[in-house]
Formats: C-alpha cells, sequence, structure tokens
C-alpha cells in the first residue's frame, strides 16, 4: 500500500502548470523558476523540479518510464513473484509425491 501524499492533486497540477508556464516565457531561468515556484507555494524546490520532470515524460515531451508504465510494471513484477513462489510450491510438492510413489508399499 502506498504511502500519503504530504501534497494534494491540486496543488501538484497547479504548481506543475506554474513552472511550464514561467519557463515557456524565459527557458533560460530554469533554477530560479523551481525555487520561486517552490517558495510560492511552499514546495520543496527538487520535489517540484521532480513532478515537472514526470510531467514532461507522461506527456512525452522528455525520455523516460511514464508513470503508466512505471505501475504496469509493478503489477507485473508483483505478479512473477506469485507465479515463481507458487512454482517452488509446486515443485516440492510434486517431488514429495514423487517419492512417495518410489517407496514400498507396506
Amino acid at each position: 500500500m502506498a504511502a500519503p501524499r504530504k501534497y494534494p492533486d491540486e496543488l501538484r497540477e497547479r504548481a506543475i502548470r506554474m513552472v511550464l508556464d514561467l519557463l515557456e516565457e524565459d527557458p533560460g531561468s530554469q533554477r530560479g523558476v523551481f525555487r520561486r515556484v517552490g517558495d510560492q507555494l511552499g514546495v520543496n524546490p527538487e520535489t517540484l523540479r521532480g513532478w515537472v520532470r514526470q510531467s514532461q515524460t507522461d506527456a512525452g515531451t522528455r525520455p523516460g518510464t511514464t508513470t503508466a508504465d512505471s505501475e504496469r510494471i509493478t503489477e507485473l513484477e508483483k505478479e512473477v513473484r506469485e507465479l515463481r513462489r507458487a512454482n517452488a510450491i509446486l515443485k516440492s510438492a510434486s517431488a514429495f509425491f514423487a517419492a512417495e510413489l518410489d517407496r514400498p508399499s507396506r
């Protein structure tokens, strides 16, 4: 289960929009934009930078793993763990029953 988010989704979306709008106006002032918007909204600038990067990745303007792909990968990894566990159980059960069949009956 994921930890509860520290910031509401509305604040997150607003902060991303503000940064992207300011970067559109002046692309050279990246560092100051994150600090300024972060101070205005009470968000750490590095947290804000991560949000913007992920937003750009999800939009396809930056290379990387999208949020949807990341969630899918997590689900598949969980499924693989479960299947491996089930296989281990089945292997030990089949070995047990094979050994039972090889023993002479009384």
